[in-house]
């Protein structure tokens, strides 16, 4: 499975690694993804999500229910 976060979409950002002859090679800035594990109480059980940090700011802001909801309106099964 690729680096994204299922809520907010990070997905890695591609660029170029710069030696210090200046010669550049492409690279990857992968997002910072945790897998959490989140009791959903409508459902009585646990959902695991893979998320980056800023993902996990959000579910802390706006709460499970509505971050699981989120996440299914993206079309990825929880």
């Amino acid at each position: 499975m690729s680096a994204h976060c299922m809520l907010t979409g990070a997905r890695p950002g591609f660029g170029n690694r710069v030696s210090h002859s200046h010669r550049r090679t492409s690279r990857r800035f992968d997002p910072n993804i945790q897998s959490k594990r989140y009791w959903l109480p409508s459902e009585g059980r646990y959902v695991r999500l893979r998320l980056s940090a800023r993902g996990i700011r959000t579910v802390d802001a706006i709460g499970v229910e509505a971050a699981v909801a989120r996440v299914r309106a993206r079309g990825v099964r929880v």
